[in-house]
């Protein structure tokens, strides 16, 4: 494991999802899927959110969209949330689901 990106994944992750969301998931890993929460925060949340090509703003707004199309609500609520810790305005928002009525 790349311990720098796994702290990178970290900051990242609780800044968009809440540290208090993240720091729960991490607490309740177990043996089974404590190996899942750390690919997460290396991989997922290091490597490609940490990936300052992109800002989380516009991360968020992509997966907003994904999301919805595949019909993922449970993670598309979570993801609202991030959004807007994130900086997505309420009038983004409404645009966003705008298109994604038409397109999903």
């Amino acid at each position: 494991m790349d311990r720098k990106l796994w702290e990178k994944g970290l900051n990242a992750r609780k800044s968009t999802l809440g540290a208090e969301y993240v720091e729960k998931s991490l607490s309740t890993a177990d043996d089974f899927n404590k190996e899942f929460q750390d690919m997460l925060n290396e991989f997922c949340w290091g490597a490609i959110w940490g990936d300052d090509r992109l800002p989380p703003k516009t991360r968020s707004m992509i997966n907003l969209g994904m999301l919805a199309a595949l019909g993922r609500m449970h993670e598309w609520e979570l993801h609202l949330n991030g959004a807007l810790n994130n900086g997505v305005t309420q009038d983004e928002l409404k645009t966003i689901l705008h298109q994604i009525a038409v397109y999903s």
